[in-house]
């Protein structure tokens, strides 16, 4: 749309293709003075800016071992605190110091004059420090801040004692300060760095509209931070897009036999019977095959689809998970596959060959979600023409249209503790209701009407590009209607 956007994460270990901007800033982090410095490179359009130091990239290593929060799931590095003020602090200057010159429509620092979209706990601080340190010295006067929720359970509770680490005025306080009963990390009073990032900034927006009203709804869905929303007035709920450039059946370089929506049957019936082969199940390309991909945690309901499986999987289908996680969900799959072995695969495994091979042999996704605030796998499962089988929870709602583009389940228990029995029957009867319609005109219909969506960003950075307009900040003007500026750019500009 013709914007000039900058994104800012930290260097990671598996960020290769960046040049050093050789431009460092120093940052007072906790007790100590930190020097960061800025590797840069140019893609499709944006100014991808990582943010270098050691707290990042000490606890990583390679894309599918990395720790990025904490040494297990649910648990926080002991310096995540220090990690992440150091981000925000280090994003707050980049706009300022670093000269850019790599695109052809804009050259030179940012400027001021900007919008921070700070995403989740780990920025919810950028807001603070924009205030405590620059506004008050005449410094970005005018720059605004929007905050995304992308999933309100991940919230930064730390012990309010750890508020002295932040290195915020006394004021700022009251915006973090919350009481709840969980015992991690203590019980009673503590900080919540989303609480602050919803107090503090100008504008809250979440991945959805069903999620907004999810998140207001009450404590169970909205964690207790509802009612801060529901005084803050969360604004608007945008469903992602997806690049359908990289994700297009017709171009895939993981599968055998490309397609689109007019040779999607005969293609499926070939990579399904090639899908089947690569996992070692019969090879029959009349079966329907039913695909899981996600995490094996509680948030995916992951446990309601083993314990559903047993339930339909001795009808004539056959289902293939994919996925890590929980140890305990990956041993079941296990104990699965070796009790159905003509009908159920189980691969605890990251891999992205094997996913889009599956994307394009499967007939239906299952997504038995506790809670999904946006989802990308349905848009996924859809371009490649796979009838998403889901809960109906926050972005499931907005993009499965029941009867048109998919099955709905209902809404499940969000309660991680035991598995609802009525959740397992509501999947087991919603996947034996789906696969009555297998081969039907109904079917087909569906199978068109999913590969004729637009999912693309198009329209959700229209919705995007009204918000941050909305804020005023000064010079901002509307973009242009049209194709992104680099669709398909191969560049990666990786020098000075």
């Amino acid at each position: 749309m013709g914007h000039r956007v900058m994104t800012i994460a930290p260097r990671y270990d598996q960020y290769k293709d960046t040049w050093d901007t050789n431009v460092l800033v120093e940052v007072n982090v906790g007790d100590r003075t930190e020097t960061v410095r800025f590797f840069h490179c140019y893609k499709r359009g944006v100014d991808r800016v990582f943010v270098d130091h050691p707290m990042f990239l000490e606890k990583v290593w390679g894309k599918t071992g990395a720790k990025l929060y904490g040494p297990t799931t649910g648990t926080d590095f002991r310096d995540n605190q220090l990690r992440f003020c150091l981000l925000c602090l280090a994003a707050l200057e980049a706009p300022r110091v670093l000269n850019l010159n790599n695109s052809e429509y804009f050259s030179g620092p940012y400027g001021e004059n900007v919008v921070f979209v700070a995403n989740d706990w780990h920025t919810a601080v950028l807001p603070c420090y924009l205030k405590s340190i620059y506004k008050q010295n005449g410094i970005y006067e005018n720059a605004k801040v929007a905050f995304c929720i992308h999933n309100i359970a991940y919230q930064g509770r730390f012990p309010s004692a750890d508020f002295e680490l932040l290195n915020l005025p006394e004021c700022f306080m009251p915006s973090f300060d919350f009481i709840d009963g969980h015992i991690k990390p203590v019980v009673g009073r503590k900080i919540n760095w989303m609480k602050a990032g919803i107090t503090e900034c100008d504008l809250v927006l979440t991945v959805s509209p069903h999620y907004v009203k999810e998140l207001t709804s009450g404590p169970e869905k909205g964690v207790e931070l509802d009612s801060i929303l529901r005084t803050k007035t969360l604004e608007t709920g945008i469903v992602n897009g997806m690049d359908i450039h990289d994700w297009n059946p017709a171009t895939d370089k993981y599968i055998s036999v490309k397609y689109n929506a007019a040779t999607v049957t005969e293609a499926r019936a070939l990579n399904k019977e090639m899908l089947q082969a690569e996992v070692g199940l019969p090879v029959d390309s009349s079966i329907p095959v039913v695909i899981f991909i996600g995490r094996l945690e509680e948030q995916k309901g992951s446990d309601i689809l083993i314990a559903a499986i047993p339930e339909f999987v001795e009808e004539n289908v056959q289902i293939i998970v994919l996925g890590t996680g929980k140890k305990k969900m990956e041993e079941e799959l296990m104990l699965l596959e070796a009790k159905y072995p003509q009908n159920a695969r189980g691969i605890a495994k990251f891999n992205v060959p094997l996913a889009r091979m599956m994307f394009a042999g499967a007939d239906f996704i299952i997504i038995p979600s506790r809670f999904e605030p946006c989802g990308l796998i349905q848009l996924q499962g859809m371009r490649y023409g796979v009838v998403p089988i889901c809960s109906s929870t926050g972005g499931l709602v907005d993009t499965v249209e029941e009867g048109a583009t998919g099955f709905h389940m209902g809404s499940f228990n969000v309660e991680f503790e035991t598995v609802d029995p009525a959740d397992v029957t509501a999947v087991a009867s919603n996947v034996t209701r789906a696969l009555k319609q297998y081969k039907t005109p109904a079917f087909h219909a569906m199978v068109q009407n999913c590969m004729a969506q637009d999912l693309s960003w198009k329209g959700p950075a229209k919705k995007w590009e009204a918000a941050l307009l909305g804020l005023g900040v000064e010079g901002s003007q509307a973009g242009i209607d049209g194709e992104e500026i680099a669709p398909l750019a191969k560049q990666n500009v990786a020098t000075p």
